[in-house]
């Protein structure tokens, strides 16, 4: 079903690609999103004392800005053609950082978007995150040779500890840490894998390692706007001493609000910014609270 259009969908659009047209999509997703929470004020700091920061998502694939539902490839919406028009959009809208996902790179192992990577973050002054293939060291470099400032390691930290440890002790800061999750269990391979392993106890177990950040997706909230896996949340949140970011299926402002109340430093935002259910202008509200203070946008 396609969701109907209005007003505030179309000013995401404009937002998103500067002129409001849609530019059609290889397969419409599933249902309508939700009505609006009633919109209340910026979320503040989290449990942990750090300022929780709205970071915008720009999911690539076949050099087109998209978004999945639930991390499914055949369920795929185009948004725009211009990943770069993008980006400097939402660093104008007050974004002090963006996460980039190369899905083709996380489908093939490797990197499969250098140029556009590239073009992005030399079209921005806020720091980018990149992730989508970063199987080894040198994806790794690649991506931050490229103008990222992290790399976010998924699938490789699974293949064993020796492993995951070089990513943390070479790389430090620039290397987060990512779990993604399918009914609490690590998926790997771009998503179409799901092992044996809890995600709450390997993250646990990264930490160990020497991993200084987590970002956490639910995949089965991805895409859905209808709020974050929480409970989970909570729970890796309050099993770490390193920060969380969080990922997965915000849709209103109340979304960002419990996601906050979990604890997580900040939350990745995808769909909702380009289907209008975040608008712009309560976007660029949350970006300007977030402004002066200090915390994930500009470490």
């Amino acid at each position: 079903m396609r969701p109907e259009r209005t007003k505030r969908g179309e000013d995401a659009r404009r937002l998103a690609t500067g002129d409001g047209r849609p530019t059609g999509s290889a397969t419409e997703t599933v249902a309508p999103p939700q009505k609006h929470a009633r919109m209340v004020a910026p979320p503040g700091g989290s449990r942990k004392g750090l300022q929780l920061y709205v970071i915008p998502a720009i999911d690539l694939r076949g050099g087109r800005c998209v978004r999945l539902f639930q991390g499914r490839f055949s369920l795929e919406t185009v948004y725009a053609n211009n990943p770069v028009e993008v980006a400097k959009r939402w660093e104008q809208a007050g974004a002090r950082r963006l996460h980039v996902v190369d899905l083709d790179g996380a489908r093939e192992g490797k990197p499969m978007h250098l140029e556009a990577i590239a073009a992005m973050c030399g079209a921005v002054a806020c720091p980018v995150q990149v992730g989508g293939g970063m199987r080894t060291p040198e994806a790794v470099e690649q991506v931050l040779g490229a103008g990222a400032d992290r790399a976010i390691v998924g699938t490789a930290l699974t293949e064993s500890e020796e492993a995951a440890g070089e990513f943390f002790s070479r790389f430090g800061d620039a290397v987060v840490a990512g779990v993604d999750a399918r009914d609490g269990m690590v998926a790997t391979q771009g998503w179409e894998e799901v092992t044996e392993i809890k995600a709450v106890d390997f993250a646990g177990r990264l930490e160990a390692l020497g991993a200084r950040r987590i970002i956490y997706t639910d995949i089965l909230h991805d895409g859905t706007l209808e709020g974050h896996n929480v409970a989970a949340l909570t729970e890796l949140v309050q099993a770490l001493a390193i920060p969380v970011v969080a990922a997965g299926g915000i849709g209103t402002r109340e979304h960002i609000k419990a996601i906050a109340g979990a604890g997580a430093e900040a939350a990745v935002v995808g769909r909702a910014l380009y289907t209008g259910d975040l608008p712009p202008e309560i976007a660029a509200e949350v970006f300007a609270a977030q402004a002066d203070a200090p915390g994930y946008g500009g470490q």
